[in-house]
């Protein structure tokens, strides 16, 4: 049997991210042999967020709060959380959700989510789309305002 400790986790932070989104995180899903299944911890410090405001097409997440009060957007508007609460996103625009530490303690949270793939994920914010097809050297992440039509580069305009 493979076991993984939440209270054990240690979260690491990304050099890369932000200002704003400078979380900690740990998957675990991996080590406990999930396929099917993802699971993240997250630490947020004072002033950070997880992830931009989105929502997932093709997956699932649920949101469960281990220590502190995170402020939770979402579609109705915010809401601020307590240790305990469990928060599911389902896929599309009513599932989508931006998890932002707005007190002055640490936040620590569990993020589970289905890992089907290919995935998709809006931002409405910023207007961006992201696919990712489970091949990292083909995610692409583009705005919507990129648009262009089915036969682009595939036929001759009609004259």
């Amino acid at each position: 049997m493979r076991r993984f400790n939440l209270d054990a986790a240690e979260p690491e932070y990304d050099s890369a991210d932000p200002d704003g989104y400078g979380a900690a995180m740990a998957r675990f899903g991996p080590s406990i042999g999930a396929t099917m299944l993802g699971g993240s911890i997250y630490e947020l410090p004072p002033g950070q967020s997880i992830c931009p405001y989105h929502y997932e097409y093709g997956n699932e997440e649920w949101l469960i709060v281990l220590d502190g009060r995170p402020t939770l957007r979402h579609p109705d508007g915010e809401d601020e959380l307590a240790p305990g609460d469990v928060v599911c996103f389902p896929p599309g625009p009513e599932g989508a959700h931006k998890t932002t530490n707005r007190t002055d303690s640490p936040v620590r949270v569990l993020f589970l989510s289905t890992m089907n793939e290919p995935s998709a994920a809006v931002y409405p914010d910023s207007d961006k789309i992201g696919v990712w097809p489970g091949d990292k050297r083909d995610n692409i992440l583009v705005r919507r305002e990129s648009v262009v039509d089915y036969w682009d580069r595939e036929a001759e305009p009609k004259p």
